[in-house]
């Protein structure tokens, strides 16, 4: 089985993967509370489904990009069970999970993820003749800017949508089709393939190597220099 683990947004989910389909998974709101709540679900999950971590063969996790506490949470416990298994560990963004079940429409797809400060990250993916592939860096802007940058004719989907959604469709019209955020179950299926796909291809990551996506800089600020006090 593979175990795919999702914690970059305010969403966490946990899904086994076994036999080329889902077998399980669990997906909750978790606020700031995804440590205290990813390992218990995960031992559930295996619970639920009769196995132990010993059957599983390999690992998934979101990249992002997301929060910075819960991405590292997620990322630390992937890291955890593929060094502990030793078994095959793959990364995958997040917005290319959201975007990856649209992918047979042959249209540019560009999912949203909120990233706080009234902005989005996004990124441009396309299925076609040449296979599914990214065709835009993932970046971070504010949604009044994202109509000049999205391809005409795109799709836009993904968790940042619904936040935006009024301002999009009233700025796009009919120059690209806003889909309505199915929940977080999808993007945690898509995540689950994607990496059971790269990993029967060879392509797991190096745990040691492996990284979120952050796209910016953690909100905390370095403290400041001491200074001497003048008597």
């Amino acid at each position: 089985m593979l175990l795919a683990i999702d914690t970059s947004t305010q969403f966490t989910g946990v899904l086994l993967w076994k036999n080329g389909a889902p077998e399980r998974s669990l997906c909750w709101r978790s606020g700031r509370n995804a440590t205290a709540s990813l390992i218990p679900a995960v031992q559930r999950l295996l619970q639920e489904a009769g196995g132990r971590a010993s059957d599983l063969h390999g690992v998934a996790v979101a990249l992002g990009p997301g929060g910075f506490s819960a991405l590292r949470v997620g990322m630390s416990a992937a890291k955890g069970f593929a060094l502990a298994l030793n078994i095959p560990i793959v990364g995958v963004s997040t917005l290319e999970a959201e975007a990856y079940p649209y992918a047979n429409l042959g249209t540019p797809i560009c999912p949203l993820i909120g990233v706080g400060r009234r902005e989005v990250a996004w990124a441009c993916y396309q299925g076609g003749v040449d296979g599914w592939r990214q065709t835009g860096p993932e970046e971070i802007t504010t949604p009044d800017s994202l109509p000049e940058l999205i391809p005409p004719g795109s799709l836009l989907c993904g968790e940042g949508l619904a936040a935006n959604e009024s301002l999009l469709r009233e700025a796009l019209g009919t120059r690209a089709i806003l889909m309505e955020y199915p929940g977080p179950y999808q993007r945690l299926w898509a995540l689950a393939r994607l990496a059971s796909e790269r990993m029967e291809g060879g392509l797991a990551g190096d745990p040691a190597a492996l990284q979120p996506l952050y796209l910016r800089r953690p909100s905390i600020t370095p403290p400041n220099p001491p200074r001497k006090i003048k008597p």
